[in-house]
């Protein structure tokens, strides 16, 4: 396919996606003291039982401008299709004046003027801490939520997070966020992740986010084994990537990078690859890809 027509394509998938009306949550708890410590909560519509949790933690390249808001029509997509969500917010990058997601900007590459993508240690301090917390805020704002069946998703950056946070069983000795064992979870989702920060910087993805989220040049290499997803396999978390073929925010070669590290490790992990799909389908309730991601999160949950 033309280069022109791919750009063309992801445009408009972008605009699709971005115009969609924010979706409120049915309830909201705090897990610490800051503004960005917060979880939506969605009840599952139509279940007549315990339902499958799963958790959400957008994208937007760790950066400030970009919250939870633009995928909470996904959060409530999934709620539709009877699951129980959480929507995780965390702290980002310093801000900046870039278009403000859910009114019609969309987060685009997620390079802003001015943003710098996430915090050292804030954002894993965040993303640690909102897990540790959320079988007991779950049962607290949404007693509909099974904990004992719970998938984590993310889009992007998100998906980053999502792979991090289920490997923090092994992460290096010492780290602040390692655990003593697997966390409780049925899998992970990871949508478009930037999984493979050597690759991720090598193709700039996001205006070279991954290094600005590690701190720069002085502590990309040292602090890699601390954030890695690709260094840090195998999990022993079923875990399945999806990912379009003509993603221009966050390549293919990504996630097949990935995927070829947790093979050399021992691990398989799932790799769906749409044909003609780019970033932002995998998130918008309107596009066949969402339906798919659905039922991989669905294949795991129940």
């Amino acid at each position: 396919m033309p280069d022109d027509v791919v750009a063309a394509r992801a445009a408009a998938e972008e605009e699709s996606a971005f115009s969609r009306p924010a979706v409120e949550p049915d309830a909201t708890a705090a897990y610490g003291d800051h503004p960005d410590q917060l979880i939506d909560f969605y009840a599952p519509r139509g279940a007549t039982g315990p339902a499958p949790l799963v958790v959400v933690l957008h994208g937007g390249a760790w950066r400030a401008p970009y919250d939870r808001r633009h995928i909470t029509p996904f959060a409530g997509f999934l709620a539709r299709r009877g699951f129980a969500v959480a929507n995780v917010e965390y702290r980002r990058g310093a801000g900046a004046d870039a278009g403000a997601v859910g009114d019609g900007g969309g987060v685009g590459d997620g390079t802003g003027a001015a943003a710098v993508a996430g915090r050292w240690p804030d954002t894993f301090d965040d993303v640690a801490a909102a897990l540790d917390a959320l079988p007991a805020l779950a049962r607290q704002a949404l007693p509909q939520a099974d904990v004992r069946r719970t998938v984590l998703t993310g889009h992007s950056a998100g998906g980053h997070l999502a792979l991090w946070a289920a490997s923090r069983h092994v992460l290096p000795v010492g780290a602040p966020w390692r655990v003593d064992g697997p966390p409780p979870l049925r899998g992970v989702v990871a949508l478009a992740p930037i999984a493979d920060f050597e690759v991720a910087d090598k193709l700039a993805v996001c205006g070279g986010a991954a290094r600005q989220l590690l701190g720069g040049e002085a502590h990309f290499g040292e602090r890699r084994p601390y954030a890695d997803p690709a260094l840090l396999l195998p999990t022993g978390i079923a875990t399945t990537l999806v990912q379009g073929r003509t993603d221009l925010v966050v390549p293919e070669a990504v996630a097949e990078s990935y995927a070829d590290a947790a093979a050399k490790a021992g691990e398989v992990v799932g790799l769906t690859l749409l044909e003609d799909v780019g970033h932002f389908p995998l998130i918008d309730p309107l596009a066949d890809a969402c339906a798919v991601v659905v039922e991989e999160i669905a294949q795991l949950a129940w």
